[in-house]
């Protein structure tokens, strides 16, 4: 993602509307890679090298997370505690990402660039979101 896109995402007079730009954007991406492994779980647990099952649960799990972060961009004032659980489980799925990568999955070499693209991908969102709630709740 460029930086003038995310410039672009961020720049507003209204911060909270900064802090609902970056929730949308972390859904749409999100719900992408949940649907992606929700119907796709086979073909990609083989390109990946990951099991099918862990994608299709994964899937699972990101496609009502997805949902559930969709429903926070359109509120208004998305209350801060969620704001915040959705930064803190954006953090934790980046770490966690990582010690599985070392841990226990066995990727291939697309599993190898793809795991810590994505985990890349939701700290930035962890931090875009959490920098754009601090600029709102000044």
């Amino acid at each position: 993602m460029s930086q003038a896109l995310l410039a672009g995402l961020a720049r507003t007079t209204r911060p909270q509307e900064a802090v609902r730009r970056f929730l949308a954007l972390d859904a749409v991406v999100t719900g992408a890679n949940g649907i992606a492994y929700l119907t796709a779980s086979g073909p990609l647990g083989e390109l990946l090298g990951v099991d099918a099952g862990l994608l299709l649960g994964l899937g699972a799990f990101l496609t009502v997370f997805a949902a559930g972060v969709a429903w926070l961009a359109s509120r208004p004032q998305p209350p801060v505690a969620a704001v915040k659980l959705v930064v803190d489980a954006n953090a934790l799925w980046a770490l966690l990402s990582v010690v599985a990568l070392a841990a226990w999955l066995e990727p291939t070499a697309a599993g190898l660039l793809w795991t810590p693209m994505q985990a890349a991908t939701v700290a930035g969102f962890a931090g875009l979101q959490w920098a754009a709630l601090r600029a709102a709740t000044r």
